[in-house]
């Protein structure tokens, strides 16, 4: 491209600059030998990966992960399991025996020790009748025993007394439809229990309807409206004031144009006086049976257990003015009164139908004697066991 000489020269003159600026003359070169040592790589990592492909020319799939065939499969969750009735009922049963074991200790039965328990029945919420009559057996069948025998007699009299109100069955079907009229004073768990039977009954297969008959509260017939849509089942409803006997015939004759199996109707529970209420439960009671003979087939009065002895005047009331078949006592998982419910056998006699342990719908369970007693005796009966 150029002469010799000329080649020659612009040699001389290089290498007279790159003597005297060796500094400049590396930078010049390590980007360039950067840029060598990049291309000479990249050909490299081509041909290892040009070696490496199959003869076919088919790109090799990437390896998947094994599979660990050994762990173990996922476990079906359990459903909640239903509190145990022992649990249920643990401040009534700190309250009533749990108190008498204290009591007895390692002492037998004497004057002093049947006055001091005298005491503590009249004290537990049992009713005057029903301390009595308890008193006295231990009085009669365990004078001179221990802690041992005081049980046994208080347990045995409690079961025999509580058997005599213990249902023949849980949920009644007497007529198409069966028609439940419920009870109850404001605040007792009234329109509560209602949704919570009207959910079993469903659970069961039968179609239900509900009349809110509790015309004078306006909440009453939103909490049952709202119980109805739970369990799917429709409500009757009527003005807000109006009569309570026309809501209770509308439910009782939709119940038979539709083939209803259950028909359940909420009442008034307004206390101010006894003959206003006497009037209106009687006048519900009258209409029922001129919408469907027999009817009425179930009257049921819910009792609140943590008002205690409360609760017996309440059941003398109501059974004075209706004729209560059955009972329903709520909130003992909250009380440490639920004694009462031995009071309410002693005075009355009426059936308990169900009890009240808690806040879901499957807390509303069929009363079973030896159910209750077992939950209330059961401390009890392990401390003696492990003597």
């Amino acid at each position: 491209m150029f002469p010799p000489s000329m080649e020659q020269s612009l040699i001389a003159i290089l290498e007279d600059w790159a003597i005297r600026n060796p500094l400049l003359l590396a930078l010049l070169l390590v980007p360039i030998a950067l840029a060598v040592v990049g291309v000479i790589g990249s050909a490299w990592r081509s041909a290892r990966r040009s070696a490496a492909a199959p003869l076919d020319g088919t790109a090799e799939a990437p390896a998947l992960p094994e599979l660990d065939r050994e762990a173990p499969a996922a476990e079906a969750v359990a459903p909640p399991q239903v509190a145990r009735m022992r649990d249920r009922l643990r401040l009534t049963r700190e309250g009533l025996v749990g108190r008498i074991g204290q009591l007895l200790g390692g002492r037998t039965v004497d004057a002093q020790l049947l006055d001091q328990l005298e005491s503590l029945l009249f004290e537990a919420d049992l009713g005057v009748q029903t301390a009595d009559s308890l008193l006295e057996k231990v009085r009669s069948e365990a004078g001179g025993g221990d802690a041992e025998t005081v049980n046994a007699v208080l347990r045995a009299a409690i079961l025999e007394k509580l058997r005599r109100i213990e249902p023949a069955e849980g949920l009644a079907a007497q007529g198409t439809p069966h028609v439940i009229l419920v009870l109850g004073v404001n605040g007792a768990g009234k329109t509560t229990s209602i949704g919570k039977l009207a959910a079993r009954y469903v659970a069961s297969g039968r179609s239900v309807i509900l009349g809110a008959g509790d015309t004078f509260r306006a909440a009453a017939s939103e909490q049952l409206g709202v119980w109805g849509e739970r369990a799917g089942c429709e409500v009757i409803v009527g003005p807000s004031g109006g009569d309570p006997s026309a809501v209770a015939f509308d439910t009782v004759k939709a119940a038979v144009a539709r083939e209803i199996d259950v028909a359940i109707i909420d009442t008034a529970g307004r206390l101010q006086t006894k003959r206003p209420l006497m009037e209106e439960l009687g006048k519900m009671v009258r209409v029922i049976g001129k919408g469907l003979a027999d009817a009425p087939h179930e009257v049921l009065l819910v009792l609140d257990a943590t008002t205690g002895q409360n609760a017996i005047s309440q059941a003398r009331l109501f059974t004075e003015v209706a004729g209560v078949t059955g009972l329903i006592l709520t909130k003992l998982d909250g009380t440490a009164k639920g004694g009462v419910l031995i009071g309410l056998a002693d005075a009355f006699g009426i059936p308990v139908k169900f009890v009240g342990v808690g806040e879901a719908a499957e807390d509303l369970r069929d009363f079973s004697a030896d159910e209750f007693v077992e939950a209330l005796f059961e401390d009890a009966t392990e401390a003696e066991s492990s003597e």
